[in-house]
């Protein structure tokens, strides 16, 4: 491929391959994102071409692997172009029937097409599925529709046309006015506005700027900017190379946790490609700007997502936090003026080139433009990628995209924010979720992750849990976050074993402050989030730890008791044969009884009990009712003794 040497160069490579491309002729998209990929899609795209082979049909029909489109829990997903036909859950068996049916004889194969949980909503193409229904993907909607691999199919849509406008017919100047005009905020957490960020480092002194991609997304259950990285890596390289064009930076970087390989490869891969084709490195399209990009890989730490700690561990140190008199867009990578953004900012960027802040500011509210991506994820129908303008409530993204409830089971709470995040309660369904809105609430927007919870949650667990997370993330540097999370960890796990005293909230609460207001970084200054939302909201539940010595959801194992029900026992022998510990005493037409001394309250009779007889009961605060006599166990049926 020849160097594209001009921005005429670039349109007229668009032309060709668009020219050579049919937009009738069909194309069988397979997503090829981690999650499908775990679940058989490379295998899926392996039977395609070999069946399209096998039919002759190789010469008519295009197959390639793309990015997630986001309903992860349905993968693999197949869509096949232009009728946009989308099938979940295929494996290389229904590849046969797929091409023979759809691709030969244009029937859609009833069985594989989107069906919800009730049977009363059916939808064969993607845009007709309620969980894409009711989003607005700006960025997520370009996935399944280009290879990752392949810079070709981005140019075709369009890419790299935002750079060509930047260097050609924008000064750096009105680069950094349209994204501050866009009131584009940082996807990472903080919200800060990225134009801000830029300006501040623009402005400050040297010579030698940086830019850099935070793609260590290490909050539990979210993945957002994996996807992103994965599906579409030139959007976010595009991106950051209009930044450093912005700025007066000619380096940046992309820091990538060590969990992401795929998406690792796929930016790698990308960089190389954009350099090949004129679009990195010197002279950029011709035009007197040059930028490189190098990959750092990160070696797996939480605490590496944070600004200072990540730019500490590009210098080849340890990623660490170090204080901030001065912001790191002043004073960041060896000791010079660095932006941080993280991958969804960066893929954003292009967007409002291309058309413009007024066109960016329709989506979302005054304080909070754009769209953001969320993971939804947890007891809920629907879990995956969703992509929605700020604003949106929590109960149309819960109830509406995600579906509701699993099992007809009630809303609790929704976690945001990762594990620094807050949980809100059913009463703060209709909450418009952007920036300002969660944070008042007591929860924060972090980097989009959004974790549902049923009636089946103990809302102390669920504090426990993420303080235990942060105490072992913690890099133990300042006194506060090391010290302080431990003893909340403490506290909080005496009190799930029913070891709580009077005066441990206060305590808590005390420690809260110190870890708030004396942490050197944001992981711990945001740390006690968790503890400080669910004691607000849920403070009933841990007063019922503490002075009942019980667990209203039943889950906390050493305040919760098993016993089977002598009137609902059918002696059907099913949790004596599966209890692991050999706890249960029974027999043929004997009534079972649960042996309280032998039982580690695993759950496996609770679980394994037939839903018809409901014999095991799980109960908490409450004494378990002695079993009948040895001589009163014989179950009775029909009036007769069997």
């Amino acid at each position: 491929m020849p160097r594209l040497r001009s921005p005429e160069d670039l349109e007229k490579l668009r032309q060709e391959i668009l020219s050579k491309r049919d937009p009738q002729r069909p194309c069988v998209s397979v997503c090829s994102g981690t999650g499908c990929l775990a679940s058989g899609a490379g295998e899926v795209i392996a039977s395609f071409k070999e069946e399209i082979a096998k039919q002759g049909l190789d010469v008519d029909v295009d197959t390639k692997g793309t990015g997630c489109p986001g309903f992860c829990e349905q993968g693999p997903i197949v869509v096949i172009y232009p009728e946009e036909t989308c099938y979940l859950h295929v494996t290389p068996e229904d590849v046969p029937e797929i091409v023979r049916e759809t691709l030969i004889n244009k029937r859609v194969v009833e069985r594989l097409v989107y069906s919800d949980p009730t049977g009363k909503i059916r939808a064969v193409k993607e845009s007709e599925i309620p969980f894409y229904k009711n989003q607005t993907r700006l960025l997520l909607g370009v996935n399944i529709k280009i290879d990752p691999k392949s810079i070709e199919d981005y140019i075709a849509l369009g890419g790299y046309s935002a750079l060509s406008k930047a260097l050609f017919q924008m000064k750096p100047e009105d680069v950094l006015k349209e994204v501050k005009d866009s009131n584009l905020r940082g996807r990472g957490g903080a919200g800060f506005p990225t134009g801000r960020k830029w300006e501040t480092s623009k402005n400050a002194p040297g010579d030698i700027k940086y830019v850099i991609v935070n793609a260590d997304e290490g909050d539990p259950g979210a993945f957002m900017d994996r996807a992103v990285l994965e599906g579409n890596p030139h959007s976010v390289l595009e991106g950051l190379i209009i930044g450093g064009y912005a700025v007066g930076a000619s380096e940046g970087f992309v820091y990538v946790r060590q969990e992401y390989p795929l998406a690792l490869e796929n930016i790698s891969l990308a960089i190389e490609k954009a350099e090949e084709y004129g679009l990195l490195g010197e002279g950029i399209l011709g035009s007197n700007f040059s930028f490189r990009v190098k990959v750092h890989q990160g070696a797996g730490a939480f605490v590496s997502g944070e600004s200072s700690a990540l730019m500490t561990a590009i210098e080849g140190r340890v990623g660490e936090p170090r204080p901030k008199y001065i912001r790191t867009a002043v004073k960041g990578i060896y000791g010079r003026p660095s932006v941080l953004n993280n991958v969804e900012t960066w893929a954003n960027v292009p967007l409002i080139i291309n058309n413009g802040a007024d066109w960016f500011r329709q989506y979302g509210t005054e304080g909070s433009t754009g769209t953001k991506i969320f993971s939804l994820v947890g007891k809920i129908n629907n879990t995956g990628l969703v992509e929605v303008p700020m604003g949106v409530t929590l109960r149309d993204i819960i109830f509406k995209i995600g579906g509701g409830i699993r099992d007809g089971k009630r809303f609790k709470a929704v976690q945001t924010g990762g594990p620094s995040g807050g949980c809100l309660p059913e009463s703060l369904l209709d909450l418009k979720v952007d920036f300002d809105e969660l944070t008042k609430a007591g929860s924060m927007m972090g980097s989009g992750g959004m974790i549902v919870m049923d009636e089946d949650t103990c809302m102390v667990d669920v504090a426990r849990y993420f303080v235990e997370f942060l105490t072992d993330e913690s890099c133990g540097k300042c006194v506060p976050c090391r010290e302080g999370l431990r003893q909340m960890h403490k506290i909080l796990t005496d009190i799930t074993k029913g070891e709580g005293n009077e005066g441990d909230i206060e305590l808590l609460e005390d420690l809260a402050e110190v870890l708030t207001g004396a942490s050197l970084c944001a992981l711990g200054k945001s740390a006690a989030n968790p503890f400080l939302s669910t004691l607000k909201y849920f403070r009933e539940e841990y007063e019922a730890h503490i002075r009942e010595k019980r667990c209203p959801a039943l889950i906390c194992k050493e305040l919760i008791a098993y016993y089977i029900d002598p009137e609902k026992c059918q002696a059907c022998g099913i949790c004596f044969r599966k209890c692991p510990v050999k706890a249960i005493e029974g027999g043929k037409n004997k009534i079972h009884v649960i042996d309280q001394s032998k039982c580690t309250k695993c759950g496996t009779c609770f679980d394994m009990c037939p839903p018809k007889f409901r014999a095991v009961r799980k109960i908490s605060g409450e004494p378990v009712p002695p079993p009948l006599p040895e001589d009163q166990r014989t179950i009775v049926r029909k009036g007769k003794e069997e």
